[in-house]
């Protein structure tokens, strides 16, 4: 199976979060095909290794896509359809490379994750006490002549609040207006942090994506939802107990996810690899950091070796109606991964 058609076959094989074993199994067979030992682990990871030798590198992809996406077919050499290009684009760049670069003084790990989309991340965490590798790449929509070197840290809350029910003429706050004041708080909070801070990498971001209110019998009640992009600066823990401090904070707050920010060292022999593989192809490397997540804020703090995060595509397509993959750039991505592959594999090791 060429490429081309590895790739076609895995964006036609739906695999919505929580439901990826149909391409977990293509993949285990295309994998085993290629010359991969290849199994599904007890999380429903796709896992495939090839190679051997003191080095050991890990190539972690997602196999899991958000809903949705247009109608999958090809047309000028353009591939379109869910995960294209977040994030089996990637993953599928991996598996080729990996394939092309053989068994030389290393053991390539190729890891297609489950659960990457939704907030568990049940596929890294899983795999996060199990290696120890020398070297990580993770599999996200980088374009193919770019590295991204971190991403921002997440915490999402869920806040909820209630009081009994009072006249519209009494002289008291409803629950909305209480929430409102504590939203208030939290911009101030927010823009009192981002005082002096240089771009949007380092500055702390909020959001409320849902609020509601409704009235049961003899009560009136608040369900919201506030979301937080971290910069490295900020430990979730810190945002969370300053956040429950603030005035206002009377109702319970919940916390559904908890992510800190993660950033490697761009001078390593991981990072230099890349810049000669990509200058190979004929372009000038650049580093790019980004303000969402990624399974690398799972693993590089627990494996804290030489990361990066790579794959073709642009980033801006993911999760949209149109999402789609120049087939051109995926194949160019596929030839700077494999000398990457040939450099690490040179690297001395202990």
């Amino acid at each position: 199976m060429n490429p081309r058609e590895l790739l076609h076959r895995m964006v036609e094989i739906p695999s919505v979060s929580g439901d990826e074993r149909a391409v977990a199994e293509f993949l285990v067979e295309s994998m085993n095909d290629m010359g991969f030992d290849a199994h599904i682990d007890s999380a429903g990871n796709a896992i495939g290794v090839i190679g051997d030798g003191p080095g050991e590198i890990v190539l972690l992809g997602h196999m899991d896509t958000v809903p949705g996406g247009p109608e999958v077919r090809i047309e000028d050499d353009i591939l379109y359809g869910r995960g294209s290009v977040d994030a089996k684009g990637a993953l599928a760049t991996f598996i080729s490379a990996a394939a092309n670069a053989g068994a030389d003084n290393q053991r390539i790990i190729v890891i297609g994750a489950v659960e990457e989309e939704i907030h568990t991340s049940k596929g890294a965490r899983a795999i996060a006490d199990e290696y120890r590798p020398d070297y990580c790449i993770i599999g996200e929509p980088s374009g193919w002549d770019a590295v991204t070197l971190g991403y921002k840290g997440r915490v999402v809350m869920e806040y909820s609040a209630e009081k009994p029910t009072a006249h519209p003429a009494a002289d008291e706050t409803s629950v909305a207006e209480d929430t409102i004041h504590l939203w208030n708080g939290i911009q101030s909070y927010v823009a009192e942090f981002n005082e002096d801070t240089d771009g949007i990498f380092q500055r702390l971001q909020s959001r409320i994506p849902h609020m509601a209110t409704s009235e049961p019998e003899n009560t009136q009640r608040m369900e919201a939802r506030f979301t937080f992009r971290l910069p490295p600066s900020l430990e979730p823990e810190q945002l969370i107990e300053d956040l429950r401090n603030l005035p206002g904070a009377d109702g319970a707050i919940t916390v559904k996810e908890s992510v800190p920010a993660y950033a490697g060292d761009r001078r390593t022999p991981l990072h230099r690899a890349f810049m000669k593989g990509i200058r190979a192809e004929g372009s000038r490397p650049r580093f790019k950091v980004k303000t969402g997540t990624s399974d690398m804020n799972v693993v590089g703090p627990v494996w804290n070796c030489p990361i990066l995060a790579y794959g073709p595509g642009d980033s801006g397509l993911d999760h949209t109606p149109n999402e789609h993959l120049d087939l051109n750039e995926y194949e160019r991505s596929i030839a700077v991964l494999t000398t990457v592959l040939h450099e690490t594999a040179r690297e001395e090791r202990t």
